[in-house]
């Protein structure tokens, strides 16, 4: 009987293939997680390429330390119980340390220029149209603007020099040698201890820093203490409750019931006015009054908005 001859060729071919993968080699890899790469390992040329520094030169260097900065840069913006003035928190110191004051304000674009405590970011926001007044405090800023200028044209620009200041690193204010410019409001703090107080005097300190001060900062202001005769506290407000409305009601309601409360000596309390503030007052009054003629003496005293005796339909 004969066979089919296979050829050699053949024969050699097959007893040398051989299966790439065992199936039940191919079955555990299937069926296995990837095994934890322990501490010891070295890592692969891709992983330590990836995490390998890069040389940078120094001019690359701090255009990287800028852009950092400027990413992690938080500037948080409050309203106030003034539609006129809007807060800032820049998240940093504004004035500098062991600084008197606990406040410095700014009335004119002279004022940021002349000793003893100029400021090129109050320069700044002063020389945009619409802003009055900018009102610096221990690590916030208050800025006013004209009623006649709405914040959304006010807002953008205003937001766009603290943040430059703040990503710069420059000082929002310096300190020289002179006297105070005008325009310029600063002085030590009137709310600070002094052995030479009376014991109602430093009662009144006590309450207006520990539970007044705080609760106008937060709307962007501050108050000064200007002195107590005859039973009457003498207050004077900053910031944003400078030209607030609500100011008589906060210092009637909220300040002299306090200190009325506490203090069986405070019979009220009265707001001081500067000098130039006086002068303001009385021309308004003297325009409020001529109006008062052209349009009768059954007009009434002069509001915000519709109503009043200078609006014009």
């Amino acid at each position: 009987m004969s066979s089919a001859s296979v050829p050699r060729s053949a024969i050699r071919a097959l007893s040398r293939a051989r299966p790439s993968v065992r199936p039940r080699t191919a079955q555990r890899l299937a069926t296995s997680q990837p095994a934890p790469r322990c501490l010891s390992q070295v890592a692969s040329p891709i992983t330590s390429v990836r995490h390998r520094p890069s040389p940078v030169s120094p001019r690359n260097a701090f255009r990287i330390g800028v852009s950092e900065s400027r990413r992690t840069m938080f500037i948080q913006t409050e309203n106030t119980p003034n539609p006129d003035a809007l807060k800032f928190n820049p998240n940093t110191r504004v004035l500098p340390e062991g600084f008197p004051s606990t406040f410095l304000e700014y009335m004119s674009p002279r004022s940021t220029l002349q000793p003893p405590h100029p400021s090129p970011l109050a320069a700044k926001l002063l020389n945009v149209d619409g802003i009055t007044s900018v009102f610096f405090g221990a690590d916030y800023i208050t800025v006013t603007k004209d009623s006649s200028v709405p914040w959304a044209h006010l807002k953008p620009e205003v937001f766009s020099l603290i943040s430059e200041f703040v990503a710069s690193g420059q000082a929002m204010v310096n300190i020289t040698q002179g006297n105070a410019g005008e325009g310029q409001e600063t002085e030590q703090d009137s709310l600070a201890f002094d052995e030479n107080d009376d014991e109602v005097v430093g009662m009144i300190k006590e309450l207006l820093e520990t539970r007044i001060r705080p609760a106008i900062q937060e709307d962007g202001g501050d108050i000064e203490f200007r002195g107590f005769h005859d039973g009457q506290v003498l207050l004077k407000l900053r910031g944003a409750c400078r030209t607030c409305d609500s100011s008589t009601v906060t210092l009637k309601n909220g300040i002299e019931s306090m200190l009325m409360h506490y203090i069986e000596e405070v019979q009220g309390v009265q707001q001081v006015m500067d000098e130039e503030e006086e002068v303001a007052m009385k021309e308004f009054a003297k325009f409020e009054e001529k109006l008062r003629q052209q349009k009768g003496p059954d007009a009434a005293p002069t509001t915000v908005g519709k109503g009043s005796l200078d609006f014009v339909e």
